[in-house]
């Protein structure tokens, strides 16, 4: 059984900096609290998060939201297992709680999106029941 816990404090954020920051690199841990701080504020942004004793194992950044195309949904900005501690099952747990959390809030699917040169990644999610629906497309500003 995985401790899944929402990070509400500032020490629970700052708490899963760590695990956080594999996939975020770019992140400073001094602005980390106050980012996150700031997305809950604009977009109703969460972090979950597996606790095992005194570390954290693996974190979700997620947002519940609506779109014309895709209704009443729950997102998935991140999702990262420590990489000393993969393959434990943290990350298919936590992703399960998103996926019961959002269906709890009245969602009816759960998106992502992933980097292409991910791989690893990428079978995790379609041995999760994922399916590869869209492409996604950006040009910097």
């Amino acid at each position: 059984m995985h401790d899944i816990r929402l990070a509400d404090t500032d020490d629970e954020i700052a708490s899963t900096f760590g695990v956080m920051v594999q996939l975020r690199t770019h992140l400073k841990r001094d602005d980390y609290v106050a980012l996150i701080r700031r997305q809950t504020q604009e977009s109703g942004y969460r972090l979950a998060y597996v606790h095992d004793g005194n570390a954290v194992r693996a974190v979700a950044g997620f947002r519940v939201t609506h779109s014309l195309a895709w209704g009443h949904y729950v997102y998935i900005d991140d999702l990262v297992s420590d990489e000393n501690a993969r393959s434990f099952g943290h990350g298919e747990a936590l992703m399960d709680w998103v996926a019961g959390h959002g269906r709890s809030l009245g969602c009816t699917e759960l998106h992502l999106d992933s980097g292409v040169q991910r791989h690893g990644a990428h079978r995790f999610y379609l041995r999760n029941r994922m399916d590869i629906t869209c492409y996604h497309f950006r040009v910097v500003l």
